[in-house]
């Protein structure tokens, strides 16, 4: 059997399975991650970065120095996850940590200049991305407000069933 797109056409050569529509939001959600992630990562070998970096970077770019949970916050990612990642930047030269005069336990991280230097090479990423997927920018922007709202509701609904 083949495996049909969301259009209910056929892909040949993929095991058959339930359509789409009737499978959990998860697998459409996965799928979609990865497949963009995928995505990225061509795009972004150019100007030198990582996903992970990718994620993060545009917090200090456009605010400065900033804390460590804020370049976590942004793309909901624990400090436990950003600390190390944030640790390997440090190390290629792309951020700089250190502790802050106000808090001890606060930790400050800014762009360095190479990371800005690598801002104006990655500016042309999101429009490559929707070039290469054929998303226009209105529906990108209309699927990125819908995300933003699920991932509220769910973070919500997370909350609600602790």
């Amino acid at each position: 059997m083949t495996r049909r797109d969301d259009e209910g056409a056929e892909r040949p050569g993929e095991v058959s399975g339930p359509p789409l529509p009737d499978r959990p939001l998860c697998f459409a959600l996965y799928a979609a991650q990865r497949a963009v992630t995928a995505a990225y990562r061509p795009l972004l070998a150019e100007p030198g970065l990582t996903c992970p970096q990718y994620l993060v970077l545009p917090v200090p770019w456009e605010r400065g120095e900033t804390t460590v949970k804020e370049p976590a916050g942004a793309p909901r990612l624990g400090c436990g996850t950003v600390s190390p990642l944030l640790k390997r930047m440090e190390g290629a030269g792309l951020v700089r940590r250190e502790r802050s005069p106000r808090d001890d336990r606060s930790v400050l991280v800014a762009a360095t200049g190479r990371a800005e230097e690598l801002r104006e090479r990655a500016s042309c990423v999101p429009g490559a991305l929707r070039t290469a997927t054929g998303l226009g920018a209105a529906d990108a922007a209309r699927l990125r407000v819908d995300l933003w709202h699920l991932a509220r509701r769910a973070e919500g609904a997370a909350a609600r069933a602790r």
